[in-house]
């Protein structure tokens, strides 16, 4: 005969407030909101996809779009994270910027037989799995067909011993492992089935109180300080300019790879937007007229690493009849060299808009001073990374929003605690993943678990006891 109902009553009741004991707080409030502002997502999407396409067989590449960077050897960086973290549950909503585009198989007509593109990922997470999506564009293999589609659910993360709940001023994730969904094979063209283990996923991104967010407002965005009034001026002097260059891609490559094995480090107050460097506060003269410029800059950019140790400052840029020249002091080995030119740059497209002077990614090409100033690295005329330059001539100006990468994490984020059977099992990879939160929740979690299994054994026990006593 089973037990009544009303013996049953005292241990529903007590696990009841057992569980509104340890359970998190509802986060569906307003107050439990918090916005998501700047930050950096780091994927290399799939390593040996990489290898594949700029090996032997495929004869391709791949190329950066939207202000999207490389770390190390092999990952992509993007931007300028916007979206939403509620600490009370522990979920989080996140849009970066950037994409990368692949190409290989060229045609005799210069088309590509391999085209991949993805774009403007974006992650999702809550509990202990996530989604990261993505913008893709691909041809499909055999046929050739182009498919384009948005926000398509393209990696499973695997979250598995991480708890976000908690808050902070940042979200940080290292390591974090993801599969290839359905939808995402589909989107890869066929070159991968469901299930394929991609790259790891890392992101750190910059939470902000609710209260204190200021959507659209961005530091890099807002008027250079102490623009002058110029209007209906074509030739005086400014301040408050920027130039923007990221020197060349594949020596960031090698200073942050396996040989140098080494980084950067910005100061007086030069800022990193990923793929590229900007030096602010420029002061100088323009003459709208002759289309000449002259500007010098704030800010320091030094490179370390084996056998590597290279400065660069005092950043000018000089324009005339739509030839341009980046120079800058160069200290290696111990002195500087002082107004090294380093590139010439396409100035021919120098012209004025919504109150700047500005020329966008003009092509660059190395020195004969500059080359020696990279020891060699790069022959004379060797493409470097593009120049862009932007003067305000109004004080109501905007500079060219910076990709916003957001606090770069203080340090390494620890590994979150996993049980034992979940250890066991998963072994390398729960010691490979890792999660920063300021208030360590996960122990609570735990031990409302625990609560639960002990609520679930009294009940098995107690109904136990009543069958052997016959009621």
């Amino acid at each position: 005969m089973p037990p009544s109902r009303p013996a049953r009553a005292p241990v529903v009741a007590l696990l009841a407030a057992v569980l509104a004991a340890w359970a998190p707080a509802p986060a569906a409030h307003a107050a439990d909101e918090r916005e998501v502002s700047g930050g950096r997502l780091d994927w290399g999407i799939k390593s040996s996809f990489q290898s594949y396409v700029t090996g032997p067989v495929a004869h391709g590449g791949w190329t950066l779009r939207g202000g999207a960077a490389t770390v190390g050897d092999s990952r992509f960086r993007f931007h300028s994270a916007k979206g939403v973290y509620r600490p009370g549950s522990g979920s989080f909503e996140a849009g970066f910027s950037g994409g990368v585009r692949f190409t290989g198989h060229r045609k005799p007509d210069g088309s590509h037989e391999l085209d991949l593109t993805v774009d403007r990922p974006s992650v999702r997470l809550s509990g202990g799995s996530g989604t990261l999506y993505a913008d893709v564009s691909s041809k499909a293999k055999g046929t050739g067909e182009v498919t384009t589609a948005s926000h398509v659910p393209f990696a499973s993360l695997d979250l598995t011993g991480i708890d976000l709940r908690g808050g902070g001023a940042s979200v940080t994730l290292a390591n974090v492992p993801a599969t290839l969904t359905a939808q995402g094979a589909k989107a890869f063209a066929g070159y991968y089935t469901e299930g394929t283990a991609l790259d790891r996923v890392s992101l750190s991104a910059d939470v902000v109180a609710g209260a204190q967010a200021s959507p659209g407002a961005s530091p890099s965005g807002s008027p250079g300080e102490g623009s002058p009034e110029k209007k209906g001026k074509s030739k005086g002097e400014f301040t408050g300019a920027a130039v923007d260059w990221g020197v060349r891609r594949t020596f960031r490559e090698y200073v942050t790879g396996a040989i140098a094995r080494g980084s950067w480090k910005l100061g007086d107050g030069a800022q990193d937007g990923g793929a590229l460097f900007r030096f602010p506060d420029g002061k100088g003269s323009y003459d709208a007229a002759s289309g000449t410029l002259d500007a010098a800059f704030a800010g320091t950019l030094r490179f370390t690493g084996k056998d590597l140790d290279l400065a660069l400052g005092r950043v000018a840029v000089a324009a005339k009849d739509g030839k341009g020249t980046l120079s800058a002091d160069v200290t290696k080995g111990g002195g500087t060299e002082k107004g090294v030119q380093l590139v010439t740059f396409d100035a021919s497209g120098l012209k004025e808009k919504d109150g700047l002077a500005a020329v966008a990614e003009a092509p660059a090409k190395l020195t004969a001073e500059g080359a020696k100033a990279f020891g060699g690295l790069y022959q004379e005329g060797a493409e470097m990374d593009p120049v862009s330059l932007a003067v305000p001539l109004e004080a109501s100006a905007r500079l060219p929003a910076l990709p916003d990468l957001g606090t770069a994490p203080t340090a390494e984020p620890k590994a979150a605690a996993a049980s034992p059977p979940a250890a066991a099992r998963d072994g390398e990879r729960a010691g490979a993943r890792s999660a920063s939160s300021s208030f360590p929740v996960l122990p609570v979690a735990v031990g409302a678990g625990a609560l639960v299994a002990a609520g679930a054994a009294y009940l098995v026990v107690t109904r136990k006891r009543r069958t052997s006593n016959g009621t």
